[in-house]
């Protein structure tokens, strides 16, 4: 399954990432690693631009879910947080039914960049099937831990990876 394209911009305060595409399990390991070395120099806003995103599966809500938690551990949002431009009426519902919507800012309409925005090249890391499986199981811990509700919705879901990994580690 094709899955998301990222970009990125850094500005002296910000970082904005444009998701195109199908923003699922598949792009999550890199997704990952792309906010945690953003957040690693000292990036602490970030504009997610989902203008282009066709979809979010719950794999990678969970993951910016997780770093919305970890970059706002008490949930408000403020000038260190992230802000999810033009999310689709499709996201929206996600956000809102997963209960994450307070995690984010939603805003519509087109992007306002200073002039000194660099782009930067996201790396790849070409995620294995197990590195796949850790960040979709803890995706999906994330949402359980987030919202009771979720514990009944992804319990089959966090059972099967959790298979999946001990059969990956017995069989290397």
């Amino acid at each position: 399954m094709a899955s998301a394209s990222l970009s990125v911009l850094v500005g002296k305060n910000f970082a904005c990432i444009k998701i195109a595409g199908r923003a699922n399990f598949a792009s999550s390991p890199d997704f990952k690693a792309l906010l945690d070395g953003l957040s690693q120099k000292q990036f602490r806003h970030f504009i997610i631009d989902l203008t282009e995103c066709l979809l979010m599966d719950s794999t990678f809500l969970g993951v910016l879910a997780g770093f919305g938690m970890k970059l706002n551990p008490k949930g408000a949002t403020n000038e260190r947080g992230i802000e999810l431009n033009n999310a689709s009426e499709r996201v929206a519902d996600l956000l809102e039914n997963l209960g994450t919507v307070h995690l984010f800012r939603l805003t519509q309409g087109n992007l306002k960049l200073p002039d000194d925005v660099k782009t930067c090249t996201p790396e790849t890391i070409n995620p294995s099937h197990e590195q796949i499986a850790r960040t979709s199981l803890e995706a999906h811990e994330t949402l359980m831990a987030m919202n009771p509700e979720n514990v009944a919705r992804f319990k089959d879901v966090t059972q099967f990876l959790s298979e999946d990994l001990r059969n990956i580690e017995k069989s290397s």
